[in-house]
């Protein structure tokens, strides 16, 4: 990298991707229950299904930094626990198995094989293993094969032999799956084209008799090499294979799916066929063929079927009937092969069935649904079809089958996981006014998209939320006894008293309890085996199990202003800036320290620790006092109320709390001061177990409201609930241990503690206002809240209002029905009953048909309403490509809303009969849209923006400046300034930033007087442009359709020639360069984030945080850029970058330096990603770069995560 590049940014994803390109499903820990293991871009990630609850639940995530083409799991014969195999674009097969003790994952074998990148002729596109576990095989697109032995050593490791090649040049590779031969040599299947005379014959006569085959390739074992040892012509649509039970399970071959057929293939049985049913309804063409896309075999007791699901979602049940002997056993002949429809559910890119009944869809598009089968669709009326009324060869006619469509009645939607994919735009704003904005976006495709607000937040259950007879100031929950498993009173605190409520079937008001109800209460608490403790303004009281008290009473004129307790401890502040200690006798009776310590302030907070495990006392009181300072006290018996440390503050504590809490530093658990200050910021700092002194003091600003704080536990964890003008959860992050701070999704408490009862083992409860609520926390692995809102087709582009919290959405479909011409077809009078029943779209799909278009305009309202407003369809075969929000200065800056269309488009090649501009305008503040007019351009218009008053265009490869008239838009400037196609536009005062969809950009400024639009700077690279944002004046960031971002600058001389006043003359005649504008810009940073870039904004994501660079990426990932402030950190970052590129490789043999430069040497970027993953090394490792950059381990860990929670969540 570049070290003299001027700007310098640091990459951190917010949101990984969240499409799953693969899944596969094994016991990868080892025991009974079956894990599902998904690939998402460069993602691996395991899932735990929970079929009790019926839920999903991610267990452990990890980056490869590399793309994962394809995985497979694999178990040795007589083992329990499955591994998993990756096949990456390193150009090398990756081994890893799972680790639960650990929770990480473990890299066994990287075997290197060939060049890294993904190319036609390098393996890693196909992977097959045999169902013994004895081999695996894996392909390149074209030529190559090869095939790794799998076996374990005399220790019971796994090993690998070297590759045994199988290679046959010139031929494609369509799909690949290995055989279940039982105990026989392993063999794989192939579906293979060979396209040797194809090359060879200019005519093209080669090309359409070439035959698509079958092959099979088995692996002598004694031997110890590859043959081909069957081949045989298949159907030449097929593109799928799936492996069929062999042994004593079933007649083994395989399933091969073409379009509209499924046969089944083995080298020793006939071939047997059924065609793919079609739907039967009066909006759906009979003609039109389908395709299997995804499928999955699952196995029970002496039986097994396969669910093959086409490409509208249905699924089929397939079985294979067998030949029975004569004592009706099944003989491994095969019989016939039987096809019916099953259920519909979201096209999947894979399918998984678990052997506890459910069903996981690993949707294309959208949500990721988990089912769980109600039953197997034997015994219903179903349509079946076998293959005794098909022929067998694919060339023969046959009359198609039908089906008609219904809704899920063998399988039961239990879960459906939030997926962003695919993400197509994206804004950040604050339209709720909290303190940090939202992100909206649009995602989805077809019926099954939406629109999405993103919040950062936990989700909270609320379980109780009740009315108080007056506004309390405080709440506590106690146990009676030290054994209690649950909480037994909750104590309420009024202005002039105490309120006991105790806590069973219902939660009533109880007076016996020996509280003191005539004043307010400071600290309930359960001390001893089974005594209580009430802390009120005038003293202490001690409530013995017996129900004696005994009252240890205030000095006179004095009263106690803050409290603390634990189980063995008390200690009291006096106002007179006093500090009494007590501690518990043998006998359980309380006794008080002879001395008094004096402060030197008055006293706002105290905190004392929990006692630790086999100890008597915590060692350590922690003070603060209104002079901003925090003092540690030691309570040893030998130093009591000697002072160890203190902390100086920038305004006075308001809460203190002592926690042991588990620290990803140290591997264990350590002790912590957390403190909250009258300002509103949150500490959290190192207490040294050992000599008190106070280290590693990281800050967050919480709100406006002085900052309390309680200790809570999450999930069998301690952590503290801290709140100021909202409410936020500080916890261990389940799977990084490191800690972290997040808003709850909640209305702001103003009190807090923990709860535990029958109904709700581990909640909370808290005061809001004059309301008692009880709520518990269930997830800790997201922390970002989706709200979403369905919208009718998928959403190309959209845009905010200027004023209201309002959206409009431009949304269209291909080769997808109108609205109108479904109708039409439905109002037909020949329509039989059962083909007219329309089913809802966001399960079935819509209709489809070749050319058409279907397209709307909605408006979204994502904070009130939290619906959509208005549809308006648009008709005559339009789809809606942009969409603008203009004020124009002719109509007295009224603003309307622009939407750009195409007529009859056809994507590729790309051609159209015409392009309109629609214009609307706002009504019943934008809730609703008035059409005014609309504009015929000659081609579809590609990007809208409002510029000075008017409306300027892209449309074809021109720049149009519009003003608004009373029939149509009036044409006032126009200039062809990028080769091919506008696809975006930015501006800032006069000048105008176009982007071309294969050129890159090209700055163009806008000359008043001359009425001219001069382009007088663009790009030396054809960069492939998806969006842009300007990030100052001078400079542009963007993302291409490789996954590539960069950022562009132009330079100082050309940027102030263009802005001269005067004519621009001068730009026009400058000399021109090489066809293009006189000057170049020059590349400031580049960085490969693999994910397409759909969006890019400058914007802040909490409050007070710095401005960075938020984009969103296809695949549903949501990363920002953070530009660095100091050379200093630069430096720091790129040498700890660099060590971690050593010691902690990727995983998948990517070298990560070259997966970051994929398409352009990396430049003036740091891959935080790759940073964060220091706090998951060993210590030995932290240890080694910690003195290799002469810091403390510490200090770099909290560097790594101040560069994350100063600007995002």
């Amino acid at each position: 990298m570049a070290t003299t590049s001027s700007m310098f940014m640091y990459s951190l994803t917010i949101q990984p991707p969240t499409s799953v390109t693969q899944a596969i499903l094994g016991q990868f820990a080892g025991t009974k229950e079956q894990q599902i293991v998904t690939a998402s871009g460069s993602r691996l990630t395991i899932h735990r299904p929970d079929p009790t609850q019926g839920k999903i639940s991610i267990i452990l995530s990890q980056d490869v930094f590399g793309i994962i083409r394809t995985l497979a799991a694999f178990r040795l014969a007589g083992s329990s626990k499955d591994f998993i195999i990756i096949g990456s674009d390193s150009g090398r097969i990756t081994i890893v198995e799972y680790m639960p003790a650990r929770n990480r994952f473990n890299r066994l074998h990287l075997e290197t094989f060939g060049k890294s990148g993904i190319r036609r002729v390098i393996p890693g596109q196909y992977l097959a293993v045999d169902p013994k576990g004895r081999a695996c095989l894996i392909a390149s697109a074209e030529k190559n094969k090869l095939v790794y032995v799998l076996n374990r050593n005399a220790q019971a490791e796994l090993t690998i032999s070297s590759p045994l090649e199988a290679h046959k040049p010139q031929t494609l590779v369509f799909a690949l799956v290995g055989l279940d031969v039982g105990y026989e040599n392993p063999i794989f299947a192939v579906l293979e084209v060979d396209y040797t005379e194809c090359d060879q014959d200019p005519t093209g006569q080669a090309f359409e008799e070439v035959e698509k085959s079958l092959v099979y390739y088995e692996l002598d074992l004694g031997l110890n090499h590859v043959v081909r040892k069957w081949s045989d012509p298949v159907d030449r649509t097929a593109s799928m294979l799936l492996q069929v039970p062999g042994g004593s399970d079933g007649p083994s071959g395989v399933l091969v799916c073409g379009i509209d057929n499924i046969t089944y293939r083995h080298s020793n049985q006939d071939a047997f066929r059924v065609p793919i049913p079609r739907r039967r309804g009066v909006t759906e063409n009979p003609e039109r063929k389908r395709c299997i896309t995804a499928g999955v075999m699952h196995r029970m007791r002496g039986a097994f079927f396969f669910l093959l699901q086409s490409e509208d979602g249905d699924l089929f049940k397939v079985t294979i009937d067998m030949v029975e002997d004569d004592g009706g056993q099944p003989t491994g002949e095969v019989k016939k092969l039987k096809i019916k429809y099953f259920d519909t559910v979201p096209i999947a890119s894979t399918l998984c069935i678990l052997k506890s009944g459910f069903l996981f869809v690993a949707s294309e598009t959208g949500n990721h649904h988990f089912y769980q089968f109600e039953k197997l669709g034997d015994d219903d009326n179903e349509a079946e079809f076998d293959s005794d009324s098909f022929p067998a060869d694919p060339t023969e006619p046959y009359t198609p089958a039908y089906f008609h469509p219904r809704g899920s009645e063998n399988v039961n939607l239990v879960e459906s996981i939030d997926s962003m994919n695919p993400l197509l735009d994206c804004k950040v704003a604050n339209l709720t006014d909290e303190d940090a904005p939202q992100i909206y976006s649009i995602c989805g495709s077809g019926a099954r998209s939406s629109f999405r607000t993103l919040k950062h937040g936990l989700e909270v259950n609320d379980i109780v939320d009740s009315e108080l007879p007056s506004v309390p100031a405080a709440v506590w929950t106690t146990k009676i006894t030290r054994n209690d498993e649950f909480d037994a009173y909750i104590v309420l605190s009024f202005d002039n008293g105490t309120l006991v409520l105790s806590i069973g079937e219902t939660v009533e008001e109880v007076t016996d309890t020996g509280f003191l109800s005539s004043a307010s209460t400071l600290a309930v608490q359960q001390l001893g085996e089974d005594a209580l403790i009430q802390v009120h303004p005038k003293g202490i009281r001690h409530i013995r199990a017996d129900r004696r008290v005994n009252e240890w009473p205030v000095p006179q004129h004095r009263s106690i202003v803050a409290a603390t307790t634990n189980e063995r401890q008390v200690a009291v502040a006096l106002s007179s800036g006093e500090i009494v200690y007590f501690e518990m006798d043998s006998d359980g009776s309380l006794a008080e320290y002879d001395e008094k310590r004096e402060m030197s302030g008055t006293v706002t907070c105290l905190s004392l620790g929990e006692v630790p495990e086999g100890r008597v006392r915590s060692q350590y009181l922690a003070v603060g006092c209104d002079d901003s300072t925090v003092r540690i006290l030691s309570l040893d018996p030998e130093s009591t109320l000697e002072n160890k440390s203190v902390q100086a503050l920038t305004s006075a504590p308001s809460a203190l709390s002592i926690m042991a809490m588990p620290d990803s530093t140290s591997g264990g658990s350590t002790l912590y001061l957390h403190i909250g200050l009258y300002s509103g910021v949150y500490l959290r700092t190192v207490l040294d177990e050992i000599t008190g002194e106070l280290s590693d003091t990281r800050t967050r600003f919480l709100g406006p409201k002085p900052a309390k704080l309680f200790r809570v536990s999450v999930k069998g964890e301690p952590a503290v609930l801290a709140l100021s003008s909202r409410s936020w959860l500080g916890y261990s992050d389940p799977q990084t241990k490191n800690f972290m701070l997040t808003p709850l999704s909640y209305v702001p408490l103003e009190w807090g503690s923990n709860f535990s009862s029958e109904q709700c083992t581990e909640g909370m409860v808290g005061i809001q206002g004059q309301n008692l609520r009880i709520f518990s926390i269930e997830k800790l692995g997201s922390n970002l809240l989706q709200e979403s809102i369905p919208l009718t087709y998928t959403p190309r582009k959209f845009v905010r209002h200027p004023e209201y919290p309002l959206f409009y959405t431009v949304e269209s479909d291909n080769n997808t029905l109108s609205i109108a011409t479904k109708q039409q077809l439905l109002n037909d009078k020949t329509v039989v009953n059962g083909d007219g029943v329309v089913l809802p779209p966001e399960d079935f799909g819509y209709p489809r048909a070749q050319g058409h278009w279907a397209s709307c305009i909605h408006v979204v309202d994502p904070v009130t309403a939290k619906a959509t407003l208005q549809q308006i369809d648009l008709t005559d075969n339009e789809a809606a490509t942009t969409v603008a929000a203009v004020s124009f200065a002719s109509q007295s800056d009224e603003t309307f809303l622009v939407v750009g269309t195409g007529k009859d488009v056809t994507v590729s090649p790309r051609s159209f009969s015409a392009g309109f501009i629609y214009i609307y305008r706002f009504l019943e503040d934008g809730k609703e849209l008035e059409f005014i007019h609309k504009t015929k351009t000659e081609q579809p218009p590609s990007a809208l923006l409002a510029f000075q008053g008017r409306l300027i265009a892209g449309i074809g490869n021109e720049l149009r400046i519009y003003d608004l008239g009373l029939k149509q838009l009036l044409r006032k400037c126009q200039t062809q300034v990028v080769p091919n196609l506008v696809v975006g536009l930015q501006t800032q005062g006069s000048r105008i930033i176009v982007s071309d969809v294969q050129e890159s950009i090209v700055y163009v400024v806008y000359k008043q007087q001359e009425n001219r639009l001069i382009p007088f700077v663009d790009d030396v690279v054809a960069r492939w442009t998806t969006c842009t944002t300007m990030v100052d004046y001078e400079t542009v960031a963007g993302g291409d359709k490789f996954g590539n971002l960069w950022l562009l600058r132009c330079p100082q001389k050309a940027s102030e020639e263009a802005d001269e006043d005067g004519s621009g003359a001068h730009l026009v005649h400058e000399r021109q360069y090489l066809q293009g504008a006189p000057n170049r810009l020059a590349l400031m940073c580049h960085f490969y984030p693999q994910d397409i870039p759909t969006s890019l904004q400058k914007t802040q994501l909490v409050a007070g945080g710095r401005d960075v660079l938020v984009w969103t990426g296809l695949q549903g990932t949501l990363g920002i850029l953070v530009p660095f402030v100091s050379r200093e950190d630069v430096d720091f970052f790129q040498t700890l970058e660099q060590h971690l590129r050593g010691e902690e490789a990727p995983m998948a043999g990517r070298d990560h330096l070259i997966y970051r430069s994929y398409y352009v040497p990396v430049k003036g970027m740091i891959d935080g990603d790759l940073c964060e993953r220091y706090s998951l090394l060993a210590n030995d490792k932290k240890q080694m770069i910690a003195g290799e950059l002469d810091r403390s381990v510490r200090e770099i860990e909290r560097k790594i995560s101040d560069m994350r929670t100063r600007v995002a969540y």
